[in-house]
């Protein structure tokens, strides 16, 4: 029985409280130190299914590709990001659709702070913040090259400070949304870069991507506006209370205050939006480039075909039309007798 307690501590989501509602009694959660070691146990079984998914699916792909060193490591990383978010993009829809986060978007802000959270989200939360700081002891595993650490050590900061931010300052329904269209546009990304590593003529996945990264930056632009400027500002209880929880809503009561933030994300998003359009516009002058270089050589390649048969036709050589059998057209002068 000791065991048992103990196994629960890793296994299962910790701090649940019975909260009174109109059918009865139901059993919600709220966050504590004991999260920690929860996360512990999930890190080690997120290892191991990297290492599954590594050995049974990437290891056998690359052998039949040959690829070089670099896009051996790329097509790895995105092998791996395909799989978690198709995986999270799924169980995170799931999660708003069966709590009716979607169906409402009202509640996004109603009855803020959202302290207690049903057992699917808080799980969900745990497995996140697992699966992202498992990535640090597998840049060490995958032997990922030097000059690659700091751009993945960005992304996972930048992934644990949303996440984990949603989860302490009781934003965990916004949080779900934005994972869903982050995860949505990072999957279509990963997929394309596969399907290129595969057949480098094949960049209409790339395309697509473009579409949907565009559309969900307008999706997250607008979510920011709704909920911080016209959300937030209308919870009932705006006193700070980080005992409950509350611990900015007050702030957004402040115009100055709400406008500033909303000025912050805005140029976050513009700068994210600048980035992808010069991603672009490289990305097209390089394949303009590559289809103009070809149509070049093409073209010197027909004629360089075409003087060659002209040469074995015998049809000039040296200024002087020839027959095909490489003698003079023109009748021989018979000898007089």
């Amino acid at each position: 029985q000791v065991t048992a307690k103990t196994a629960f501590l890793f296994i299962l989501p910790q701090y649940n409280v019975s909260v009174p509602t109109a059918d009865g009694e139901l059993v919600q959660y709220h966050y504590g130190l004991k999260d920690l070691v929860t996360i512990l146990f999930y890190i080690f079984i997120a290892i191991i299914l990297h290492a599954v998914v590594q050995e049974y699916a990437l290891d056998k792909i690359n052998r039949r590709l040959h690829l070089s060193k670099v896009k051996h490591s790329k097509f790895n990383e995105s092998g791996q990001l395909v799989a978690f978010h198709l995986t999270s993009v799924i169980w995170c829809l799931y999660v708003l659709v069966t709590e009716g986060y979607i169906s409402n978007p009202r509640s996004l802000w109603e009855n803020y702070p959202h302290v207690y959270l049903p057992y699917q989200v808080k799980f969900f939360y745990l497995c996140q913040l697992a699966y992202w700081l498992h990535a640090l002891p597998e840049l060490y595993f995958q032997k990922v090259r030097k000059e690659e650490i700091p751009r993945q050590l960005r992304c996972i900061a930048l992934y644990l400070l949303h996440i984990a931010g949603a989860y302490l300052l009781n934003l965990t329904r916004l949080g779900l949304i934005l994972l869903l269209l982050q995860y949505l546009a990072e999957f279509f990304f990963h997929m394309a870069r596969l399907v290129y590593f595969t057949d480098e003529n094949n960049e209409k996945l790339f395309n697509v991507w473009a579409v949907v990264f565009v559309v969900t930056r307008l999706f997250t632009l607008t979510l920011y506006i709704l909920v911080i400027g016209f959300g937030l500002p209308r919870v009932e209880s705006q006193a700070l209370d980080p005992e409950r929880g509350n611990f900015f809503s007050f702030l957004f009561n402040n115009i100055l205050f709400r406008m500033s933030v909303l000025l912050l994300v805005c140029l976050f998003q513009a700068s994210v939006m600048w980035r992808f359009i010069h991603f672009q516009l490289r990305r097209w002058r390089e394949y303009w480039n590559e289809q103009s270089s070809r149509k070049r050589a093409a073209a010197a390649g027909t004629k360089q075909q075409t003087k060659l048969l002209k040469r074995d036709s015998g049809y000039h050589e040296n200024g002087v039309v020839k027959a095909e059998n490489g003698t003079s057209p023109r009748t021989k002068k018979l000898k007089s007798p």
